[in-house]
């Protein structure tokens, strides 16, 4: 059931004109996969009002000017494989075959803390309202289950919360439920918060790593999209390793997967 990160074979990437920041994954008649930067909304959405640019606009402009189709949601500090529709009916067949838990989907995070080499995550979680306005209204708890696999751990010489060293993992984390904000509340679940995580996070470690790095970052990259081809019936599975805001931080671990070296 879990995908393999370390037998990765990165798919071929198109980098678009400089003003676009999206980075091409794969096409075909159907389908539009793009690698979205940290900091980038999917579409206009209530969480910012104030936000001008969404990846929906730029797979638009890599589309020819066309209509595209979000097909599932990728929180706005997250990085990593976004998957578009090039029409409506794909658009369904998809979102069909994801409710139905027939997509899976690999991320990667830095998270504070050594976790126990593997383990299955099951907290339901309450819903979160989709407006700020209606934040107080009570909302249903919903089943959520998360699959972690720890690649890495690290022990660095800094007094981040009062011990004289710090540690943390790299973890491959394997959403089995689609819940709002599901693995940055899963981590915190279980006291391994992701790095950088403004809602969920620890502060300090927060603050440390923003300070050695020069820029703060959700530390959370959705690196692999496998699912039924919605048109051909085919198996197909979108990869993309993170971007360089993401790698550089790695740098605190002295062994890491090949790919992520």
């Amino acid at each position: 059931m879990l995908a393999g990160l370390l037998n990765w074979i990165p798919s071929p990437m198109q980098r678009l004109p400089s003003d676009n920041p999206l980075v091409e994954l794969y096409r075909d008649d159907w389908l539009l996969a793009v690698h979205k930067p940290a900091g980038l909304l999917v579409h206009r959405s209530p969480i910012d009002r104030h936000a001008t640019e969404f990846a929906l606009q730029y797979a638009r402009q890599l589309n020819g000017g066309e209509h595209v189709y979000p097909c599932h949601r990728l929180d706005r500090p997250t990085s990593g494989v976004l998957l578009f529709a090039r029409d409506p009916d794909t658009a369904s067949v998809f979102g069909k075959a994801l409710m139905a838990g027939q997509v899976s989907k690999a991320y990667l995070a830095l998270v504070r803390g050594w976790s126990a080499e593997q383990g299955i995550i099951d907290h339901p979680l309450r819903e979160h309202a989709t407006d700020r306005r209606n934040k107080d209204e009570e909302l249903p708890v919903r089943d959520a289950l998360t699959h972690f696999r720890r690649l890495a751990t690290t022990e660095i010489p800094v007094e981040v919360e009062g011990y004289p060293q710090s540690r943390y993992s790299l973890l491959a984390l394997y959403p089995h439920t689609g819940r709002k904000h599901q693995l940055r509340r899963h981590m915190q679940h279980i006291s391994h918060p992701i790095i950088g995580d403004t809602n969920y996070g620890r502060t300090r470690h927060n603050k440390y790593f923003a300070a050695r790095f020069g820029g703060s970052r959700l530390m959370l990259a959705a690196t692999e999209l496998a699912f039924e081809h919605p048109a051909t019936g085919e198996p197909l599975r979108v990869q993309c390793l993170p971007e360089a805001s993401f790698t550089q931080v790695l740098s605190i671990f002295d062994d890491l997967p090949p790919l992520l070296a």
